[in-house]
């Protein structure tokens, strides 16, 4: 965030302690921030014309600068991010999103008379099913596990499997947010929630808690320790989920822990009969119409439903 001017800065700050988004999403809006300005000032003739983009220093863009930009300078810069840089529509959407925040926050606190932002459309985002494991994979994932660390990798794929978890969510389990047959985990947004275990999630923990390292520990409260007895990192278990997939003779590019998550969800969807609002609050989800793409049918079901068809079997 050094490379931007004061006033962005102060609006990165209310995002996160204000509006409460997440570090990842702070460290996002900042890098589409850097562009953006840069490409305001190369566009606006701010610089010479030969300096690269990468090379523009915005630490000096001000309040008069940001007055003057209008509505075609912000899908300019949609453009340029589209062909220049080849952001897909994604992409494209989260700066779309920054952008609007930006100018709400210069609106709100007097910096701009006017927010060219207002009539600022999102690229359409084509809706995808999520990827996830069959109920027969995600059996043969877990009976692949073993080695030195087998109750501990069985633990965090039971957990991934059976609860949704997000990757950040299950690094950073308490031993003592553990009770009975409730967890309780820090999500997007710094928003606490409720997890509720079943009993291969309760069974799973109980048997790695015997054998966890309980002498020269360096992060006392963490439930699952990497060998040097600290906190386990996002990398080994991005590590150990795709050995593991690897031994269940899957397919390693594919997979990975936020796809055991879409699993969870969707095995959850699918055979506990669980609608859309419950789901919403299991994965911990802000909104609904992130829910809403577990709500996919399978291509077998969509077979079935047409061999229904009374017309079916007439030939002629």
């Amino acid at each position: 965030m050094h490379e931007l001017p004061d006033i962005a800065i102060e609006f990165l700050n209310y995002m996160e302690t204000i509006r409460g988004k997440s570090k990842n999403t702070i460290i996002a809006y900042s890098y589409d921030l850097v562009l953006f300005l840069k490409y305001i000032k190369m566009k606006r003739g701010y610089i010479a014309s030969d300096m690269k983009i990468d090379d523009i220093p915005v630490r000096d863009v001000d309040s008069y600068m940001l007055s003057n930009i209008s509505l075609a300078d912000l899908y300019s810069f949609l453009s340029f991010a589209a062909n220049q840089r080849d952001n897909k529509n994604y992409a494209r959407a989260r700066k779309v999103a920054c952008i609007r925040s930006f100018f709400k926050y210069l609106y709100k606190m007097k910096i701009i008379n006017d927010n060219p932002s207002l009539e600022l459309e999102s690229p359409k985002i084509t809706s995808r099913h999520p990827v996830y494991l069959t109920l027969e994979e995600s059996k043969r994932l877990l009976s692949s596990i073993d080695g030195e660390n087998k109750e501990r990798d069985y633990a965090i794929i039971t957990l991934f499997l059976n609860c949704g978890l997000r990757l950040s969510e299950l690094i950073n389990i308490d031993i003592n947010k553990i009770s009975g047959d409730t967890l309780t985990v820090i999500g997007k947004g710094d928003k606490e929630r409720t997890v509720y275990l079943n009993n291969a999630c309760i069974e799973a923990i109980k048997d790695y808690l015997k054998v966890r390292p309980a002498n020269q520990v360096k992060d006392k409260n963490a439930l699952f320790l990497s060998e040097r007895k600290r906190r386990i990192s996002k990398r080994s278990v991005q590590y150990l989920v795709k050995k593991y997939i690897n031994a269940s003779d899957l397919d390693t590019d594919k997979y990975s822990p936020h796809k055991l998550r879409h699993t969870a969800a969707t095995l959850m969807y699918k055979y506990g009969k669980v609608d859309i609002r419950s789901l919403q609050q299991i994965l911990g989800h802000e909104n609904i119409s992130t829910t809403q793409i577990y709500t996919h049918l399978d291509d077998e079901i969509l077979r079935n439903a047409v061999n229904a068809n009374p017309l079916s079997d007439e030939r002629k």
